[in-house]
This record gives C-alpha cells, structure tokens and sequence, in this order.
C-alpha cells in the first residue's frame, strides 16, 4: 500500500457539492501511512457543519476497502477564504466573499431566497451577512422582522441590525415602510455604495447581495463597482422569466462576473390538502438554461405556502422549520453554491507588500 495507491482510490469518490474528486479539488491536505494504519486530513474550502460527519464516515469506509489495512483516522475541516473579485477592485474590509443574488426580472422569489440562503449558510457554521440592495423595493427588514435605524458609534459608520446570527443591512432600516423612494439611477447606486462601504461587517465569510430585479443601468453599475466573488441567479421554470434570467447571465458574463450556478425556484405546486403535484410554471426550463450556459442548477424549491407565510411575519423557514424538506433544500443549494466558489481562483492582494516609493537623496561627488 503506498500514498499512490490511496489518491488513486479517493479519485473516485466524487463530492457531491463541488461535483468532483477531493484530489481534484485540492481538498486532501496530507496523507499519513504508518505500517498498516493510515491518516489523512481533508480541508473543505466551503461552509459545510451538517455534512462534515458525514463525509468522514463515507471516506473511512472507502479507506477500508484497502487491503493490508488495520486502522482509519479521517481529519475533516472547513477553511474559508477570499476569492478573486473584478480585475480593477478589491476584496471589502472585513468580507471575504460576496455573493451576489439576481434575476432578470421581479415575481420571482428571489429576495425570499437570498434571506433563506444567508440563513443556511449561518446554519453550517459561516459568518454571513445580507445586504439589501433592492433600494426601491426593500425586503430585508421585514423578513427578519428588524426595524428601527442601525446604530453608529462614531457618526460615520453604521452597525449591521442582527437576526438569527446574520449581519443585515437595508434602506429600509433608514426610510419609513410607506416612504416612496423617487430617486435617479446615480442616487440610487451612491446609496447603495454607502450602505455596503459605511456599514462595519465584522469578519464575514459571506456577505449575500440581494441586487435588484433587471438588468438596467443600475444592476450594470453595480456589478461593475462592488467586489463580487461569484453570482447566483433565480427563475423560475416559465419561458418569460427563463429569458430574462438569460440576460442576468449576460450581464455577470460582460462585467467578468463568475455565475456559480442557478436556483429554479416555484418549480413544482404541492397541494397542502391532497398532495397533488403540478408543474403550474412549466417544466425542466431552470435545468435547460442550466445545460445551455455551462452552469450547475444548483436546485429547485417548490411554490409552498410556508415559505411565504413565515418570510412574512419574519421567521424564515429555514429557521422556522429547520427539518423541513425545504430548509434541507436551502441547506443543500448553499453548500453547492459556496462549493463552486471555492473552485474559484483564490484572492492573494493581502498577501502582496505594500510598496512604497520614497524620494531618495540626491547622490554627492
């Protein structure tokens, strides 16, 4: 038995979140033979608490299957980093990666999904925060059942509202519910700018970004101008919002935005009287752009009544009924989506020295 021998095994046990082998995903971080015993160390480069145990049964059991073995020790960690970002901006202070969450056009569940989203990932043990960048339209502080302004220590900067463990921050905490915002394009976009740079996120892993519907002037500006690791975008399955999704994707594409994958969401109605299943919204259409663009879908969530009600009165479902077959959904698309993140470049700006140029002292003769 020797260490080729075991990286030739642990080849064919495929992740089911990054959608490859450890060893391809650089996941194995040392391998210990000691006579007939083996050790070996995985590091999983995303938020992954609830599946962790998991993982080290499975990869035990394999390591078994080697002759002239006696003892299995797997070491299972999670590690989160910084990914690159936009060629021409840096990683925020204090965020490690931001997510942003689109769709190409408003109905269709998107903030709802990107609240759901920052729940599930403070569930498998990340720091996440959520920025509601729907100035027109905010979500946020009702579906965390926040309200009142952030507090700010020094004048200048604010202090995310917390709910169920996730940093928040929203226009919404700052105007009253029935305050219509008429503001221009440049305003709406210098607002947000403000609420994301003048906000003290504390050591984020993940800060979700709930863009606006569309892909106007403001969305473009926004893509170009904030530091976005990766991008997820939601529809669902019927062909206007599948063609406007489309365009989502075409835009992160422009500004060199990677688009980690898409969620299908309302996919199925289930009849909370008899169960019945019915594809009111089509079928297939999420998994077919998926396919066309080269992207995971990364999942689909049915049209069900409890998802609504509990965003509503501000207890997410996946805090609410963490059990649920939906919250599990939740968990499964939160994995896979920082999973394809962490195939990404990684950021290396802070490991570069600063260099300074100072003006040297004339030479004398």
């Amino acid at each position: 038995m020797t260490k080729t021998d075991i990286e030739q095994l642990l080849k064919t046990f495929i992740d089911p979140h990054y959608g490859c082998d450890l060893i391809s995903a650089k996941a194995i971080k040392k391998i210990e033979i000691d006579g007939v015993n083996v050790r070996i160390e995985v590091e999983l480069g995303y938020t992954a608490k609830s599946y962790c145990e998991t993982l080290k049964i499975e990869l035990t059991e394999l390591l078994k299957t080697l002759p002239e073995i006696s003892e299995v020790v797997v070491f299972v960690r999670v590690k989160i980093v910084s990914h690159a970002v936009q060629q021409n901006l840096k990683p925020l202070p204090g965020v490690k990666n931001i997510i942003a969450v689109a769709s190409g056009k408003g109905g269709v569940g998107k903030s709802t999904t990107a609240v759901n989203l920052a729940l599930a990932l403070t569930a498998e043990g990340a720091n996440v925060g959520i920025l509601d960048a729907d100035i027109y339209g905010p979500s946020v502080p009702m579906m965390f059942g926040l309200s009142g302004a952030p507090e700010s220590f020094d004048n200048k900067t604010m202090q995310p509202k917390i709910a169920f463990g996730v940093q928040t921050m929203s226009i919404g905490y700052l105007v009253s519910e029935d305050q219509a915002l008429i503001w221009r394009g440049p305003m709406v976009t210098n607002a947000l700018r403000q609420l994301l740079n003048e906000t003290r996120w504390d050591d984020l892993d993940y800060l979700i970004l709930d863009l606006p519907p569309g892909t106007g002037d403001i969305q473009l500006t926004l893509a170009q101008n904030i530091p976005v690791s990766g991008a997820i975008i939601v529809t669902t399955p019927q062909d206007i919002a599948l063609l406007d999704a489309q365009r989502g994707f075409s835009m992160f594409e422009k500004v060199n935005v990677s688009v980690l994958g898409l969620v299908e969401n309302m996919s199925i109605h289930i009849c909370s009287n008899c169960g019945h299943e019915e594809a009111i919204f089509g079928m297939g259409g999420g998994a077919a752009m998926a396919e066309i663009n080269k992207i995971e879908c990364l999942g689909a969530l049915p049209l069900d009544i409890q998802i609504r009600e509990q965003a509503d009165i501000g207890a997410p479902i996946v805090v609410s009924n963490p059990e649920s077959r939906i919250a599990q959904i939740y968990g499964e698309i939160a994995r896979k989506m920082t999973a394809k993140l962490a195939l990404k470049p990684k950021d290396f700006s802070s490991k570069f020295p600063n260099i300074i140029v100072q003006n040297a002292a004339p030479a004398t003769h």
